[in-house]
């Protein structure tokens, strides 16, 4: 591809720069691109447009933006299921090679969560009971393929169980099965499950980060991993461009949303929507889809969910 000549990049930004959220208002890409807004114009010298693209579960942003002009006028909020979506075999564009990442802006762990009137204390005493049992534990998702299914997925496999699927069509649903007793376990957001640990609904066994999580009233909660289980995973958001942007283009944008990024406001901003901000730049960001890509897929076809999802498809 011949370079593009300095002349073209050199009053770079000089109009606002489109967002793409491929998801409705209200939820963690769109919180995210409405907290890079409010400081986008100090940092990148114009304003941040934000505009919602829902549907096809998060395709049409995705395909939208994918097919975008790359001259640094449009980008979109990436999240890990954009990974997921070209397995199933059902979009238009290969995301992760459709698309460059510029940063990544936070990542969000997920807790398996249980009402506090099981009788499970800890992961360990929920896998032994599932083995004793096989079948009977029914553990609640957000739909087949979704995220949250496939971190029920890696728990069947680390744990050698057979656990009862049951899909619900969000993850609001998923909560609310969880506090009528419809499902035993979810994975879920900590933010959905913390009001009900701290009015004592909820349980909270096990968290899939690296590390335990910073907020005080979820500190307490182990890792999978200290527990002897073999699951780190988190769900994370972040700034992609359509492939082939100029490269003085990319490194200015990426300059300017790491600014942002690393502002103790928008940090600030994004704790409060329960979020915590999790940098890593675009050559980290472009590793990290390549590790997630693998381990999601690896997932996916051990446990059979891909030919199911294809097979309902044909």
């Amino acid at each position: 591809m011949q370079s593009t000549p300095a002349t073209t990049t050199t009053k770079y930004p000089d109009k606002p720069i489109t967002v793409i959220v491929p998801f409705s208002a209200g939820g963690g890409s769109d919180l995210t691109a409405r907290s890079l807004e409010k400081l986008a114009p100090t940092y990148l010298g114009q304003p941040l447009i934000v505009v919602n693209k829902p549907g096809g579960a998060g395709a049409i942003g995705w395909n939208e933006l994918a097919g975008a002009s790359p001259d640094g006028y449009t980008v979109g909020i990436a999240a890990i299921d954009m990974l997921l979506l070209p397995l199933y075999g059902s979009t238009k564009y290969d995301y992760p090679t459709a698309l460059e990442p510029l940063v990544q802006v936070a990542a969000v762990p997920q807790v398996l969560a249980i009402k506090t009137d099981q009788p499970w204390r800890t992961l360990p005493e929920l896998i032994e009971f599932a083995r004793n049992h096989p079948g009977q534990l029914k553990f609640g998702h957000s739909g087949v393929g979704s995220f949250s299914h496939i971190l029920g997925e890696m728990l069947c496999q680390v744990g050698g169980v057979t656990i009862e699927q049951v899909p619900f069509s969000g993850a609001g649903e998923v909560t609310t099965a969880l506090l009528g007793g419809h499902v035993h376990f979810v994975f879920v957001n900590p933010m959905a499950a913390k009001e009900h640990v701290k009015n004592g609904t909820v349980r909270i066994l096990a968290v899939t980060g690296e590390q335990r999580m910073v907020d005080p009233i979820l500190a307490k909660i182990p890792t999978f991993k200290e527990q002897g289980f073999d699951i780190i995973l988190k769900s994370w958001f972040g700034v992609a461009v359509p492939k082939d942007m100029p490269s003085e283009i990319k490194s200015k944008l990426a300059e300017g949303f790491k600014s942002i990024i690393t502002d103790p406001e928008f940090t600030r901003n994004m704790s409060n929507f329960g979020l915590p901000v999790e940098y890593l730049g675009p050559k980290e960001s472009q590793a990290n889809w390549l590790a997630d890509s693998q381990q999601l897929t690896k997932t996916l076809q051990d446990s059979g969910v891909l030919e199911r999802i294809k097979a309902q498809k044909k």
